[in-house]
């Protein structure tokens, strides 16, 4: 430890901006001195607030700062709220790898930076804005809407909205309500639960012009509301069989950006002791988690035979120049999942069948 009588720079230096509150719709903000070094021996805390009823969407464009294996030198917290504890953080980062996005549970979110007495990198860009799409509602009465109400709601997406906390009786009134029909409600659709989320039992699930029943009582606690708007692709776009012996395909859109909230699966079925060799010729997905460093988030699996349950081949994400995949057996089935946030390019793959 420093002797005594040493004296250091204090926590934020004189006329360095760093932290406050941030409180427009949306924004940027940076590490003290972006892009040139960071001092030393600071801490900055930025707090994230937006209009109740929405969450936060927050991204990094830049990001570099010490690195140690466990962030215990210089480092950047998120919480997912107000309060720094352990049960709101969302992750702490270091190094070079920046934090993937995310998006808050609520209306606030904090973000802490922290450097000590030794080595100055040039830190970090962010960007955050509200997401009108989502979030956890508390207050005695209150409005949602879909997004760009009243225009029309955009494609590929889905809201949660979690209601409920002030310990009474609940009541959810609809005043408008035009969303895309279909038998069953299995495009676009309202979906009611009784609890603050999906595993809670479900109320209702509704679609059309007509609107839900007027009122949805709760005797206490929570209910959630989703709406979804899921991306509906063409045949054979999401889901298709191949049984010749070559063949090309691709991601639903490629080269543009995938959609959000997605699984396909291509199914190659050939004839008795032909094997399948899978030729990827281009490939961009969402990147491996900075946590885990595995494709936690949007990804490509294979699996020997027609079904999930069968051996994998291989999981990939990312930028990757991959070789060839061979499958054992006849069949070899290829299975994208993308998640609500970050869309990518895809991939374009050739497969051709040999005995």
């Amino acid at each position: 430890s420093p002797g005594k009588g040493t004296s250091h720079p204090p926590l934020c230096p004189p006329g360095i901006k760093c932290g406050g509150v941030l409180s427009a719709p949306s924004g940027n903000f940076s590490s003290p001195n972006f892009p040139g070094l960071y001092p030393y021996e600071t801490e900055c805390t930025w707090l994230i607030v937006v209009a109740e009823g929405s969450s936060v969407l927050l991204s990094f464009s830049h990001f570099e700062l010490e690195y140690h294996a466990a962030c215990a030198y210089d480092y950047l917290q998120v919480y997912n709220g107000a309060a720094r504890d352990q049960g709101n953080l969302l992750g702490t980062f270091c190094g070079h790898s920046p934090p993937p996005p995310f998006s808050s549970a609520w209306h606030v979110m904090a973000i802490v930076f922290r450097s000590d007495r030794h080595v100055a990198k040039r830190g970090f860009a962010a960007a955050y804005q509200k997401d009108a799409c989502g979030g956890q509602l508390t207050g005695l009465s209150g409005e949602i809407t879909s997004p760009r109400y009243p225009e029309s709601y955009p494609n590929e997406a889905e809201c949660r909205w979690s209601i409920g906390g002030a310990g009474g009786p609940l009541t959810l009134v609809f005043t408008d309500f035009q969303v895309e029909g279909g038998q069953g409600c299995t495009f676009d659709y309202v979906a009611l639960f009784d609890g603050p989320t999906t595993a809670a039992p479900r109320l209702g699930r509704y679609c059309g012009s007509a609107r839900p029943p007027r009122t949805v009582v709760r005797v206490v606690g929570w209910f959630a509301l989703i709406f979804s708007f899921p991306f509906v692709p063409r045949a054979g776009e999401c889901q298709e069989v191949f049984t010749t012996i070559k063949g090309n395909l691709s991601s639903p859109r490629y080269p543009n950006f995938y959609p959000n909230n997605l699984k396909c699966q291509w199914s190659i079925r050939l004839p008795l002791r032909y094997r399948v060799k899978v030729f990827f010729l281009d490939m961009e997905l969402e990147g491996r988690s900075s946590l885990t460093g595995s494709c936690d988030y949007d990804h490509l699996a294979a699996f020997d035979g027609g079904a999930e349950n069968g051996s994998l081949l291989g999981r990939w994400c990312g930028r990757e120049s991959l070789a060839p995949i061979p499958s054992r057996s006849n069949q070899l089935l290829l299975v994208l999942h993308t998640d609500r946030n970050t869309a990518k390019r895809g991939f374009s793959i050739a497969y051709v069948g040999g005995k």
